[in-house]
């Protein structure tokens, strides 16, 4: 082309400082601010922070990734890039656990016939894994074990199967293991595994989500993760092998939420960490970190589980953005117990459609360059950097493990997020929002247990799950009393059925007129008055008062609280919801007290 295009042709340029008057003036429709708000402050008024504190602004400009490091070039340390200079497809990697080994291998078979490329075994008795890969080709589909305490036996059986040329990885993780059980790790197992296995079949993988699943944040999982690395390359070393050949030997597992930019970041960062460990080894241009990104199980929900499939969705596209070389997605069912073959098939097709129709693995690192993406890295580095320093001045990852370091850290992060999951400031959709008490969900096998003596492991939805598992099957109603014309009520009278629905409570709306009975609907020691602030002002505290003497225990008010006489409480964007429906069931009888 002879004269260079310009994308906001006919357009004046903006500024920062335009952004935030334009900005500011919305904020002070909406009440946000007023007049004495000064434009710098939009920031704060629009941004908000991560758990590990990091500062997420509301707009990034080029002055924000001035002073970062440079990210390098795809291939290269400190490869943030992705660890290929070529763009490929990721690895699809189905995870199976099913004990049935006929049905294992049958699911096995499918997968890898219908778009998987690599299988992930995980808690596969290792008797079983001949009958398991029973017609699989060795020497095209890696297999990655994950066996916890009899990984040395399965190992011995893998490698024991017909075929010089079987590719995968033997899954020790003695640290991870101690991590989900309590159980000390032996970290000697890798060595001994090392003078077993061929040189093209890696020993360990670091997993990672151990920690995520307690609770953790995106920079203790990277810590941990880093600190667990860094075990594993100690006991490689002591059992004779070079830094070079260690770090041949180790896959990393991390956990792919739904939140994009944040597993984007957490997946560019883990490289950049472990590539100034490579450096520190003295072998920088091995530091290319292998990357197993798993869409998050914390985030999956029993309840409402079609919407799993719009999460899963999201993290395998940040996982595949962010350079995973291998993604696994959990099927939809995961939470509801061992998937069928319809949901293994979307799961493997979500990658698929991704890679195939989407065509986001055509290029490397596209996230690459945001001025958004770039400075989270960074800081997410800057973050789980610390997280792993703390952890090497404890004594290295086992005395973290054993002292009680990890568990105090992910807990007291486990805490702050189940508070805001409470007050859905992190709204779960179909669970703690929008909840359809018609659903009718999935039956499946119930799933193995998942071994437990070590660090928790929660789901963000537990608590809204468990009060909707008490609620089921009853017909105790709370009664939304509305004030006022239609146009004036219903936006706060679907917001209280909204919350209550949350915790499986039916609700029926009852008009109030004034004088006489207000509580004409079925019988319930529980109402909500909802209507506008000028009919609260009117006829809230005369519309508690009758509803108290026509015996209703407790009434709460749709809005911000205002101290009306015979109100108990009030709803509002933001307050307790899980104190709320908890208080609700006890008050219904759902609960004993």
């Amino acid at each position: 082309m002879s004269e260079a295009v310009r994308l906001g042709a006919d357009f004046a340029d903006g500024d920062l400082e335009q952004w935030q008057r334009l900005a500011l003036a919305v904020l002070r429709k909406t009440g946000a601010a007023d007049d004495g708000t000064p434009p710098e402050a939009v920031a704060e008024l629009l941004g908000s922070a991560t758990y590990d504190g990091i500062a997420v602004a509301p707009l990034y400009t080029a002055a924000d990734a001035a002073g970062l490091p440079a990210a390098g070039w795809p291939g290269q340390a400190p490869f943030i890039r992705g660890g290929s200079a070529q763009p490929r497809p990721w690895d699809v990697r189905q995870r199976h656990a099913d004990p049935d080994a006929k049905a294992t291998r049958e699911a096995i078979l499918a997968d890898l016939e219908n778009g998987a490329t690599s299988i992930w075994l995980d808690g596969i008795a290792p008797g079983s894994i001949p009958d398991v890969l029973d017609g699989v080709y060795l020497d095209l589909a890696p297999v990655v074990l994950d066996c916890g305490a009899a990984t040395e036996d399965a190992a011995r059986v893998f490698l024991g199967l017909p075929g010089d040329d079987k590719r995968g990885n033997l899954g020790a993780d003695p640290l991870g293991w101690q991590a989900k059980t309590g159980e000390p790790a032996d970290l000697g197992m890798l060595g001994r595994l090392a003078k077993q296995a061929p040189r093209h079949v890696p020993v360990a993988t670091v997993d990672a989500t151990p920690y995520h699943e307690a609770g953790g944040s995106d920079a203790e999982e990277l810590g941990f993760a880093a600190a667990t690395g860094v075990a594993y390359l100690r006991a490689f070393v002591d059992a004779g092998m070079s830094a070079g050949m260690a770090l041949r030997q180790l896959e990393f597992r991390y956990a792919a939420g739904q939140d994009q930019f944040a597993t984007i970041a957490k997946l560019r960062a883990a490289r950049r960490i472990w590539s100034r460990i490579a450096t520190v080894c003295d072998v920088p241009h091995l530091g290319a970190q292998v990357q197993h990104a798993v869409t998050s199980a914390a985030m999956m929900t029993a309840r409402d589980p079609w919407v799993n499939l719009l999460r899963t969705t999201v993290a395998c596209f940040a996982a595949g953005v962010g350079g995973a070389d291998a993604v696994t997605v959990l099927p939809f069912d995961a939470r509801l117990g061992l998937p069928d073959g319809f949901a293994r098939r979307i799961a493997r097709n979500t990658s698929t459609l991704l890679v195939e129709e989407a065509h986001v693995a055509r290029v490397l690192d596209p996230a690459g360059g945001s001025w958004f993406v770039e400075s989270l890295t960074d800081a997410l580095a800057h973050a789980a950097w610390d997280v792993f320093v703390e952890v090497e001045r404890a004594g290295g990852m086992g005395a973290a493990l054993g002292g009680g370091l990890v568990a105090d850290r992910v807990a007291a992060t486990w805490q702050r997020r189940a508070d805001r999951i409470a007050h859905r400031l992190d709204p779960i959709t179909g669970v703690s929002e929008f909840a359809s008490l018609e659903e009718r969900r999935p039956v499946r096998s119930p799933a193995p247990q998942a071994p437990s003596g070590g660090l928790p492991r929660h789901r963000y939805a537990e608590a809204f799950e468990s009060l909707r598992d008490a609620a089921d099957g009853s017909d105790q109603v709370v009664s939304l009393v509305t004030l006022g014309p239609v146009a004036a009520h219903t936006a706060r009278a679907s917001f209280a059925a909204n919350l209550f629905a949350a915790g499986g409570i039916r609700t029926t709306v009852v008009d109030s007129g004034r004088g006489g009975a207000v509580h004409n609907g079925p019988s319930t020691t529980v109402a909500c008055i909802c209507g506008s602030d000028r009919s609260y002002a009117e006829e809230a505290e005369d519309t508690a008062r009758r509803l108290k003497a026509e015996g209703v225990k407790t009434v709460w008010l749709a809005g911000k609280p205002a101290g009306y006489e015979h109100v108990d409480d009030y709803l509002y964007t933001g307050c307790d919801a899980l104190a709320v429906l908890r208080r609700t069931h006890l008050d219904l009888g759902l609960v004993a007290p």
